[in-house]
């Protein structure tokens, strides 16, 4: 999958009870496993390193 097929909104932060990840420690977007992450108004938030989809953990 190319960066121009994307699957999701990648503007959008996903919650990570309604959407897990398909498999455990990796983006659902692009399969990668290695993320940024942040702590902001009481929120863990992971951004996927490669293609930049975010979770709030």
């Amino acid at each position: 999958m190319t960066e121009n097929q994307n699957k999701f909104d990648l503007t959008k932060i996903y919650d990570f009870k309604e959407l897990p990840d398909k498999e455990s420690g990796r983006c659902d977007n692009c399969g990668q496993a290695h993320f940024k992450s942040t702590v902001g108004n009481g929120k863990f938030i992971r951004e996927c390193s490669h293609c930049g989809m975010k979770k709030s953990i």
